[in-house]
């Protein structure tokens, strides 16, 4: 099975089309090969004997991202308009608050459909509310995020990961298909169009540049796949044993190509379900790329209050609530933890670890996120420290894992409550004594120090 299934398009303006172009309005999921979008916004076009093109908006401040995410962004997205050309799909970029720049792009081009793709997060919904509202064209939105639609996975905010893994798995015969090839599109468009100039929208930016490039990872989906290659040929089968060992190079390295839309969460599935060397390890890898990373997509969408504290489930506000006045064994304020400058060698890794290479281990990030907690005088102040930093930092910030992360960690959010004690209350705790027991915590710090 490889067709298109219509369940996953949302229409979000059911109007009449104009008379020009099908445009996809490509904004979470930049790349071309694999992207349901695209092929979604093709086969309309091709329907209606119409010119195709991309679009993409250029936000110059979004959501405190930094020279390091945007430069990131922009490398990939030339290599998008460079592939784009090889289908006969010209790539446009307009640079300012979308219903703006979008609003004079529909009318300039008398644009017949627009097609976005998805994102759970409240700034991007917004967006697309404006646009719809201020724009007389239809808008379809295509999740070609996820590989089953967060409005088809389900219709509600999930307690946690059991009660949503059922419903993804009874889903996934249908969903996780072989995705097909976009086409070289037989309906060229019009006019000349003139390359993007990449530094000039590079220069056009208001951002932090403080936070410079690294250069562990290379944009783009070719090295996207060549990434997942690696990790399938070398980590995947003891990636059971070994993926909660910061101390060991296990992960899949993905996420900043996951967050980016270099690589299909689809594409990955597939591959990796057909390395079967150790069914242990692709199962616990499939868990994580699909009902773990889809719960945290359920999370956002459902609950709008997703980077607070009234996200907390119930019994996590209580019991943080209880424990508000307990005597902190530290504090600390934003710039001490963004300056690494604690009293824990291990916490102060991670922080580095992020500064230094764009990524945290997912494990540390618990661990980070949790200590933020113990030595913050509120869980609200913890809550938008933790998610300044790594959104300052990480590739993968500003992104649905990131904030459902930080949310379980300082707030329960799909955990259950432990035995209580001070600060915590009921949440998980974690202690450096305990990482200790489990991997070689001086090896990691010595590692993160070795870093550039």
């Amino acid at each position: 099975m490889n067709s298109f299934n219509p369940k996953r398009v949302k229409v979000l303006s059911d109007l009449p089309p104009g008379e020009g172009p099908v445009v996809y309005w490509m904004s979470r999921d930049q790349r071309v090969r694999d992207n349901w979008a695209l092929m979604y916004a093709q086969r309309m076009a091709i329907d209606m004997k119409r010119p195709l093109a991309v679009l993409f908006n250029l936000v110059p401040s979004f959501l405190g991202a930094t020279r390091r995410q945007y430069s990131f962004m922009l490398d990939g997205l030339a290599l998008v308009e460079a592939k784009l050309r090889d289908y006969d799909i010209p790539f446009f970029l307009t640079v300012g608050q979308p219903p703006r720049s979008l609003a004079g792009f529909v009318g300039k081009h008398d644009v017949a459909l627009l097609v976005t793709d998805f994102s759970p997060l409240k700034v991007n919904r917004s967006w697309k509310e404006s646009v719809v509202g201020e724009n007389n064209v239809p808008v379809h939105e295509v999740d070609a995020h996820n590989i089953v639609p967060c409005w088809v996975a389900s219709d509600k905010r999930e307690y946690a990961a059991y009660t949503f893994r059922p419903k993804i798995n009874r889903l996934l015969s249908e969903y996780l298909s072989n995705i097909p090839k976009l086409k070289r599109h037989p309906f060229p468009w019009k006019a000349a169009v003139s390359n993007t100039d990449w530094e000039k929208a590079g220069d056009s930016l208001r951002v932090d540049e403080s936070v410079g490039e690294i250069s562990g990872f290379e944009p783009g989906e070719d090295a996207a796949r060549a990434m997942l290659n690696k990790f399938i040929k070398e980590r995947l089968v003891a990636y059971a044993d070994n993926r909660n060992d910061p101390a060991k190079n296990a992960q899949s390295q993905l996420s900043p190509y996951l967050h980016f839309g270099h690589i299909s969460a689809q594409r990955i599935a597939l591959e990796a379900g057909r390395h079967d060397q150790n069914l242990k390890s692709q199962e616990s890898f499939l868990e994580e790329l699909i009902v773990r990373r889809e719960l945290s997509d359920n999370f956002c969408y459902y609950e709008p209050a997703y980077d607070t504290f009234e996200s907390f489930p119930d019994w996590a506000r209580q019991t943080l609530a209880d424990h508000r006045s307990d005597p902190r064994p530290y504090v600390y304020d934003t710039a001490t933890f963004e300056n690494a400058e604690t009293h824990d060698p291990l916490w102060n890794a991670a922080q580095m670890e992020m500064v230094k290479t764009g990524k945290m281990h997912g494990y540390m990030r618990m661990y980070w996120a949790k200590k933020i907690l113990q030595w913050s005088l509120s869980p609200e102040q913890a809550l938008e420290s933790a998610i300044y930093l790594n959104d300052r930092y990480s590739l993968d910030g500003r992104d649905p894992n990131g904030y459902a992360g930080i949310a379980w960690s300082i707030g329960g959010v799909h955990d259950r409550p432990w035995f209580e004690r001070d600060i915590f209350g009921k949440v998980r705790y974690m202690s450096s004594s305990g990482c200790k027991r489990k991997f070689d915590t001086a090896g990691y710090i010595q590692r993160v120090d070795g870093m550039l």
